[in-house]
């Protein structure tokens, strides 16, 4: 049965609705950052580039480095977006455009995301990498979907438990990275952990203006969580969204995040820039 106009929106050109992309617009690799003038400054480290757009906040550059074809777009903040992101992405390549229909043979993407991060652990310094090697969904996205297949209840129990959870919120899910990817970018340059995604920047993060929180001490049970070894290590807005899209429909996906503030010990990079432009070309040799 073909998918209703309604549900697979396009443009009058045949694009994808939000990112405005053609199925032959994108690699099988794809880099997501969220600052849309990200893209660029990954992009000028590549040999060619044969393809650009925009939409809103959506920018897209697919170019090659060193042989390898790669496409790098903007996602924007939030995992609001990150559904969007994904959902066309896999549209490109798993839904056949013209008849609306998916198609029998369905492609893998890697898709990696290339962002910045703070620190919860005083041992992970600013300008460190970080490689999530979970996503902790504390925002609820992901419950529209039926995520019971790629859970992790025990770790997520554990959770719970820990933090005193309020019953209140949407229950926190745990998906796994891909092993395949964190093969290829782990090394002994890397520091690994569970990455938080928050829905928001302030309360959702624990920081305070004028509105009080509905957990003052919820970052500081956060940051004392301890699984079988593994504990949370950052907080941001996108991983868990990637992780859990990505593995429910098939593809791989990798977080990995320059450390440009220690929340721990309230310390903040003297050079952010350079945090994030090694960690591009940590993500490109990696890659090529």
């Amino acid at each position: 049965m073909s998918i209703k106009n309604s549900e697979l929106i396009l443009n009058p050109d045949g694009s994808i609705y939000h990112l405005n992309l053609k199925p032959e617009n994108i690699s099988n690799t794809i880099i997501l950052v969220g600052d849309q003038d990200r893209v660029e400054k990954i992009t000028k480290h590549f040999d060619t580039v044969d393809f650009k757009t925009q939409k809103r906040e959506f920018k897209t550059q697919t170019g090659t480095y060193k042989g390898k074809r790669i496409t790098v777009i903007s996602t924007g903040i939030g995992p609001d977006n990150i559904d969007i992101v994904l959902n066309e992405l896999d549209a490109l390549v798993n839904i056949d455009l013209k008849t609306r229909k998916p198609k029998d043979t369905l492609t893998s993407l890697d898709i990696l995301r290339v962002g910045t991060s703070g620190s919860l652990q005083s041992d992970i310094p600013v300008d460190a990498i970080v490689l999530s090697s979970h996503g902790l969904d504390i925002n609820g996205m992901l419950h529209s979907y039926q995520i019971q297949p790629i859970s992790n209840p025990k770790m997520e129990d554990a959770f719970i438990k820990q933090t005193q959870w309020s019953p209140l919120k949407a229950r926190p899910i745990i998906i796994e990275n891909s092993k395949k990817l964190e093969a290829q970018f782990k090394s002994k340059t890397t520091h690994s952990g569970i990455t938080a995604t928050a829905g928001g920047f302030y309360a959702s993060q624990g920081r305070v203006l004028r509105l009080p929180l509905q957990d003052d001490t919820l970052n500081g049970k956060m940051d004392a969580f301890n699984f079988e070894g593994v504990c949370i290590t950052n907080l941001e807005m996108e991983t868990s969204a990637i992780y859990g899209l990505a593995k429910l429909m098939g593809h791989h996906a990798l977080s990995l995040n320059a450390i440009i503030a220690n929340r721990a010990n309230g310390t903040f990079s003297e050079n952010p820039k350079k945090a994030v432009e090694n960690l591009i070309l940590y993500t490109l040799e990696r890659l090529s």
